[in-house]
């Protein structure tokens, strides 16, 4: 530190080396006394106070956090200050070597002094810089924008001695190239761990209908890149089947989600689209299907794809599926042997129009928080909107069926975003993704040649 390097310090960092006891997990305190190391206090420029006459904070709440030096690189054009709900330290020790930057008053009704605690810092300790924050006693505290603004200018400041980020940095800002996707549901219950499916993805901004209805009231070729439908729809207007046939024929991705394979009974194009149905009602001689809650399945990749190729083999509990009524024209990604499910539980439609995925998976919360599903959920998506999924024309379900057409030339673009870490080579398409590169078509009918790397 005398050297010249940065020093970071969040929340209970300062309790450190300051005469107190060891604490474990929860607060158990262990009967082990640290000693006070006096430089470690002289580095973050204060500690916790050996006996303080009260606890060393209130109860957690809700509290304006007010920026008192507003100079200072890491402060300069905030503004005032930000509301933060977390532990609100008093009490402590502040050396004379540290600038306060922000300060909380300490509410006695929630157990506090009554008087304005400092609680952003600076320090400097020889020719390196500090920082520190009493906020951050969790993770949803440290969600807070104003906090991961603060923290993030300090970490800058504390690193070089000036700060360039903008005053905005803590904000949730979607990618400049996210996808825009729309999510429909609507005709079956589901649990809202559905939605964690979409939260928190830099790679996309999404909007929910309630419905096919409002989903589809009107165009949304212009709006949309991808769409996921999640619904357990019968009827659609005229109207409503004319754009989502338009987004369709648009060329654009469509994901088809677990009960969505119920959708329209009484619409062909529907299942022709889907690559399959599930039928709620026998037809013709197709009995109805059936299903069954709560199994264990061991699901398994169906070749190589750059869908599947990243997660491999899947074990959760869903519901299974069986006497669905799939086109024979499939390309399957995901396949199980259990009785009471039909082989395929995963595949990419023929449909030659645009770009459409189907997986059978995703009833509730256990497939919904399974890492594996979420990552064939998010590899669907991304895959459907940003390349065109090979497609192959087998004539019946039965073994090497799964393999992409080779015969078939896979389209370029070139131009693609730098972020998106794309290689092309020659006609082959392949794809960047945790430090594997995956072959659209035949991982060995690449053809050497001249490739292009964006990274």
């Amino acid at each position: 530190m005398r050297g010249g390097k940065g020093l970071v310090a969040v929340h209970g960092a300062a309790y450190g080396f300051s005469g107190h006891d060891v604490l474990a997990d929860r607060h158990v305190r262990t009967g082990i006394t640290e000693p006070i190391w006096k430089e470690h206090a002289e580095m973050v420029g204060g500690s916790w106070p050996t006996a303080p006459t009260k606890q060393f904070h209130g109860a957690r709440h809700s509290f304006k956090v007010r920026f008192v030096d507003r100079e200072h690189p890491v402060a300069k054009g905030l503004g005032e200050g930000f509301v933060a709900t977390d532990e609100l330290y008093h009490q402590m020790t502040v050396l004379p070597s540290a600038r306060v930057l922000a300060t909380a008053w300490s509410d006695p009704a929630t157990g506090g002094t009554g008087e304005d605690e400092p609680i952003l810092w600076v320090n400097t300790f020889g020719r390196s810089r500090a920082y520190f924050t009493a906020l951050g006693h969790e993770v949803a505290a440290m969600q807070n924008e104003g906090f991961k603004t603060a923290l993030l200018r300090g970490a800058e400041w504390a690193a070089t001695g000036a700060v360039t980020l903008p005053v905005d940095a803590g904000a949730v800002k979607p990618r400049p190239d996210a996808l825009r996707v729309i999510v429909v549901t609507g005709g079956h219950d589901y649990p809202t761990s559905f939605y964690t499916l979409f939260e928190g993805r830099p790679e996309w901004r999404w909007t929910h209908a309630v419905s096919s209805e409002e989903a589809f009231a009107r165009e949304i070729v212009s709006r949309f890149d991808v769409l996921v439908l999640y619904d357990f729809s019968q009827k659609l207007s005229k109207e409503g089947k004319g754009n989502l046939r338009v987004f369709a024929e648009s060329g654009k991705g469509i994901v088809v989600l677990h009960h969505a394979l119920c959708d329209y009974q009484d619409w062909p194009w529907f299942e022709e689209m889907a690559g399959g149905r599930y039928l709620t009602s026998g037809q013709g001689e197709w009995k109805a299907s059936t299903y069954r809650h709560d199994v264990e399945l061991f699901v398994k990749p169906v070749g190589s794809h750059p869908i599947v190729d990243p997660i491999g083999p899947l074990q959760l509990t869903d519901e299974t599926y069986k006497g669905m009524r799939i086109s024979p024209k499939v390309t399957p990604l995901l396949e199980t042997s259990h009785p009471d499910g039909d082989r395929y539980v995963a595949w990419v439609s023929p449909y030659a129009p645009s770009r459409v995925v189907t997986i059978q998976l995703g009833h509730d919360e256990h497939a919904h928080r399974s890492q594996a599903y979420r990552d064939l959920v998010r590899n669907a998506t991304l895959e459907l909107s940003w390349q065109h999924v090979p497609r192959s024309n087998p004539p019946e379900h039965e073994e090497g069926a799964h393999r992409h057409d080779r015969t078939q030339p896979h389209r370029g673009r070139r131009g693609l975003p730098r972020d998106r870490h794309r290689v092309l080579v020659d006609q082959g398409r392949s794809s960047v993704r945790r430090g594997h590169l995956r072959a659209w078509g035949d991982p060995h009918a690449l053809r050497s040649g001249r490739s292009l790397l964006h990274s």
